[in-house]
């Protein structure tokens, strides 16, 4: 009987809001590893024409549709922002998806290891999909001006949405890595260089 072949090595790369998961993972796509973004995911599996966009128009009516054909999300978000049971059924509906098509990316990837860059890693409980875990981490004030200068939004909303994620304490408790984002970028690339050597290493090993 032949064995089905083996997932390739797996690093779950998080953060907070601003703490500057795009900076890491960009890294570690210019050393030529495969990253596998949740996000990027998150957004195809409601792509116009999808099973997933067509399941939410079912569901909440046309009226989430902007004029393009691809999913209004601010009309989706007063959909479900101030009722639980929307929100629930909204997750119910893409979380498997987004799952799945993670899992179906991440077995593709043919770099020595991959990054599964996932903001929401720790919340939405995906530690088991990886081999490790990197946490990118800086102050919280830090991570705070960074994320109200990158979006522009007000302190309010940012607190609100660090509020709504995992705590800083949190995400080093279950951390394998940590990388220190709280000063110059070329000090966190050479974090990552290191990082990638032990990397390399462990994969082999596997």
């Amino acid at each position: 009987m032949t064995q089905a072949p083996q997932r390739p090595f797996l690093v779950g790369l998080t953060g907070g809001i601003g703490s500057g998961k795009t900076l890491v993972s960009d890294t570690f796509a210019d050393l030529g590893i495969e990253i596998v973004d949740a996000d990027i995911i998150a957004r195809d599996v409601v792509a116009p024409g999808s099973a997933g966009l067509a399941a939410l128009v079912a569901h909440f009516g046309a009226g989430i549709i902007a004029d393009n054909g691809e999913l209004n999300r601010a009309a989706l978000r007063e959909r479900v922002f101030s009722d639980e049971q929307e929100k629930q059924w909204l997750n119910a509906c893409l979380h498997p998806r987004i799952r799945q098509a993670m899992q179906q990316a991440a077995a593709n990837v043919s770099s020595p290891y991959g990054i599964l860059a996932v903001p929401l890693l720790i919340e939405n409980n995906l530690i088991a999909m990886v081999d490790r875990v990197a946490v990118v981490d800086c102050p919280e004030a830090m991570q705070l001006a960074r994320a109200m200068q990158r979006d522009g939004s007000s302190e309010a909303i940012i607190k609100n949405i660090m509020a709504s994620q995992a705590t800083r304490e949190q995400r080093l408790a279950v951390a394998d890595d940590v990388i220190d984002n709280s000063n110059s970028p070329e000090s966190t690339r050479q974090q990552i260089q290191t990082l990638h050597l032990r990397y390399l290493k462990l994969a082999q090993a596997r």
